[in-house]
């Protein structure tokens, strides 16, 4: 009996997918090592928390390898991280810093995303990291979206799903396993559902004629793994669980109409979405009965084994089937058989970072990609801008909010940006204003006394649709007599609705720091403007 219910735990333990915190990076925590040697759990997810150099990450991902096969795991752990690149990444110091999807869409340029899919994974897999949470290929077609927007390729599905394609296999061909999320899709959406449970209700015609494309057409090209999204579709569901936890969603619309036979996913359960509703524990359960294969829990020891064990008391107890698990089993077994061998695990920390990571030629790739991604929207004939220059008299100023706004998908580690500096290593003599992320009307008053001295304003927004009052400062700047206003939106390209009077307009969609450089590199006449806009701008 204790035999048959140790293989019993060691079969749901592969289905979990478990983070853990640490005192130092580089370290596994006592609670994940026992998860990972006692109650079997099968897969790892890493989060900024864990990620310190590459050394350290390399030496993390071997760790957490000798464990499992210390511990007698049949195949190597799945380890995981969102690298979605751009606003969503991980990895830091030492590696490669690619654009994400929306500055990719803006190419127009499929074998982009290709390229950048391909090096991700080379930097990922060299350092012991199997499997990425990537590509996004939601659709985003709602401007307000709070927790996808510059995560998508863009608003044409079609579109969406080459990028995707393309992603995807670049990264399967460094040997990475991908992930297709968020299913059914989270791009029309209003609410983050880390906060709450968003709804979607469009009928299945309309699904299939946007939300459900790139789906459909990169599981025909071949996609390991899908995630599920925390997010009631009436139409599809009319109980009205989320399709995480939907039999009709998974098993009826993924698995039997659009004919995935890979494995599925969850989105982490302690986002609220699952957590305020039936309960993490009881979420993993329902989810594992509605057809999941991989349950993802990204936090608290606590709430791993309690979903661990509310699994094993249902299969005992016959609320959950025993092939149900099976079934589950043999596709997680399935996808470990076609990526990972214990031959590829060291049994030494001695190993050196490989030199791909953040190798020179990967520096070239994302460079080029953001010069041809990031996009002048509007004031062609404005530019270049003038240096400030006091022989000349003429003067620029500088103002952006500080980037505490961030989803919760995205990392505190990298909310700094570099507006500031980069304008400065131009244009020396520009002068920098800096304003808390939702300025109050006293910093606005401020402002615009102090911009009404100068020739050019920049402005760096960070999606002023969701923060009115920096669309309220632009506004008023605007407003000014005699000054030429440039915004630079760092992130969402849908400021530009907030205030279309604006001179210049240019889109980087994202705040890294060479998205910026390119940026002020058009602004200046450095370099010429080659993106196009994947989404419109709405009108109001």
């Amino acid at each position: 009996m204790m035999k048959d219910k140790e293989a019993l735990r060691r079969k749901i333990g592969q289905l979990m997918v478990c983070g853990f915190k640490a005192e130092r990076p580089e370290q596994v925590s006592k609670e994940m090592e026992t998860l990972i040697t006692e109650w079997y759990v099968g897969g790892v997810i890493l989060f900024g928390r864990n990620i310190g150099t590459t050394q350290d990450v390399l030496k993390l991902t071997t760790k957490l390898q000798q464990l499992a096969k210390e511990a007698g795991h049949e195949r190597p752990l799945l380890i995981c991280i969102d690298q979605e690149n751009g606003v969503v990444r991980r990895l830091g110091e030492g590696t490669t810093i690619f654009p994400g999807a929306m500055c990719l869409g803006a190419t127009n340029q499929e074998r982009y995303a290709y390229e950048v899919g391909k090096a991700t994974g080379i930097e990922l897999k060299a350092l012991g990291i199997n499997w990425n949470l990537a590509p996004t290929v939601d659709v985003n077609n709602n401007p307000y979206n709070p927790v996808i927007s510059v995560r998508s390729y863009g608003e044409d599905p079609q579109s969406v799903a080459r990028f995707g394609q393309a992603t995807m296999r670049g990264m399967q061909e460094a040997g990475v396993i991908t992930t297709l999320k968020h299913f059914p899709g989270h791009g029309d959406t209003h609410v983050d559902s880390h906060l709450d449970l968003p709804q979607i209700d469009y009928s299945l015609d309309r699904l299939k004629e946007v939300e459900l494309v790139p789906f459909k057409q990169c599981i025909q090209a071949g996609a390991d793994t899908v995630m599920t999204a925390h997010i009631d579709f009436p139409a599809l569901e009319p109980q009205g669980r989320p399709a995480t936890l939907s039999q009709s969603i998974v098993t009826g619309l993924l698995r039997e109409t659009l004919g995935f036979d890979g494995v599925v996913t969850t989105d982490c359960m302690e986002m609220k979405a699952i957590a305020d509703t039936v309960g993490t524990p009881q979420g993993a359960l329902q989810a594992i009965q509605a057809g999941v294969d991989l349950v993802m829990i990204s936090h608290l020891p606590t709430l791993q084994k309690e979903a661990i064990q509310t699994i094993e008391e249902a299969l005992l107890q016959g609320e959950c089937s025993q092939a149900r698990i099976d079934e589950a089993y043999r596709r997680v077994k399935r996808l470990k058989e076609t990526y990972l061998s214990w031959e590829d695990i060291t049994d030494t920390f001695t190993l050196s970072v490989p030199s791909t990571v953040g190798c020179q030629d990967h520096e070239v790739l994302a460079h080029d990609v953001y010069e041809q991604g990031v996009t002048l929207v509007k004031g062609e004939h404005h530019l270049p801008l003038n240096p400030s220059s006091e022989v000349t008299g003429y003067r620029t100023l500088v103002v952006y909010p500080e980037n505490s706004y961030l989803t919760w998908v995205e990392d505190e580690r990298f909310s700094n940006h570099t507006l500031g500096a980069e304008v400065q290593r131009v244009d020396p003599q520009a002068s920098v204003h800096i304003l808390s992320a939702e300025p109050t009307l006293l910093e606005i008053e401020d402002v615009l006394d102090e911009a009404a001295h100068y020739d050019t304003v920049i402005v760096g927004t960070l999606t002023a649709g969701q923060r009115s009052s920096q669309a309220e400062l632009v506004q008023k700047l605007c407003q000014l007599d005699n000054v030429q206003v440039a915004v630079m939106a760092m992130r969402s390209p849908y400021d530009l609705a907030h205030f279309p009077n604006v001179d210049i307009y240019i889109a980087t969609y994202e705040f890294t720091n060479p998205a910026l450089r390119v940026a002020t590199d058009i602004l200046y006449g450095r370099k010429k403007a080659k993106g196009t806009m994947p989404v419109t701008i709405p009108k109001f």
